[in-house]
């Protein structure tokens, strides 16, 4: 293999065709290789502004420990993990505690939180941490893998493996998260350790887009537009607005390339 890999990214947000406001919310910091997508709940609008301080925190956190890495962290570290795993860990911690706090203080905000998936490269490759049920996937040689677990009532009850298919597909509450940021003081965040290759392509997207289209769909378009992420990024928001589009939409894409 000759030379780094580079990463060539897309996102776009679309409001669905059934809400009337869109409360996720995405970001790419090429400089940092951070990209987050958050999907916010709550009445009133505040699940809008939960998803808003999810990706404004970390991103603020990402600033001041990039020029400052002694600065001292609001938690410590998990002394089993790396000092860039801790970090992004830390980041969203701090982002659950600040939403929940907000929420404690505002009566219109109670209640409010959001999920969040986020992807960060590092030098040997990328740490991925979530919390709900957003979700990264992986298309690498023609196949797709979704490298996240849904945070959801209809996961856990799909892995005490009691549901038939038709009981998954008719599961009255697939909505339903267990864990989100906001909900609590504290949150448990799931992490894993990526090595990309090149072509590999990541794809970071709320349940407005997971629920909608199949995997296979999913796998299709990327194939079918690999050539330009930004053709499909909006494809697929086409896609989910074609398959009824319930919710929020939002899709980022990144890729590796030689």
């Amino acid at each position: 293999m000759g030379g780094p890999l580079r990463i060539e990214v897309a996102g776009e947000t679309n409001v669905g065709m059934k809400r009337t406001h869109n409360e996720d919310n995405f970001s790419i910091l090429e400089e940092s290789g951070l990209y987050i997508v958050a999907d916010g709940m709550g009445g009133h609008a505040s699940g809008e502004v939960a998803a808003k301080m999810a990706v404004d925190s970390l991103k603020e956190f990402f600033a001041a420990t990039a020029n400052d890495p002694e600065r001292t962290w609001p938690y410590k570290m998990d002394r089993s993990k790396g000092y860039e795993e801790n970090r992004l860990i830390t980041g969203i911690k701090l982002a659950n505690l600040r939403i929940y706090e907000s929420a404690q203080r505002d009566p219109r905000q109670r209640g409010m939180g959001t999920t969040i998936v986020t992807m960060f490269a590092v030098e040997d490759g990328v740490y991925i941490a979530h919390v709900g049920d957003s979700r990264i996937y992986r298309v690498r040689d023609g196949k797709i893998e979704q490298l996240t677990e849904d945070h959801s009532l209809l996961n856990d009850y799909i892995k005490m493996k009691r549901l038939t298919p038709e009981e998954i597909a008719n599961f009255p509450h697939k909505n339903v998260i267990v864990r989100a940021l906001g909900m609590k003081d504290t949150v448990k965040v799931d992490t894993r350790f990526e090595q990309p290759r090149a072509g590999d392509l990541y794809l970071l997207c709320s349940d407005g887009l997971s629920g909608p289209v199949t995997d296979e769909e999913i796998l299709q378009n990327c194939t079918q537009h690999s050539a330009d992420l930004k053709t499909a990024a909006t494809k697929m928001i086409e896609r989910a607005n074609a398959n009824g589009g319930p919710d929020n939409i939002t899709v980022v894409l990144a890729r590796w390339v030689q």
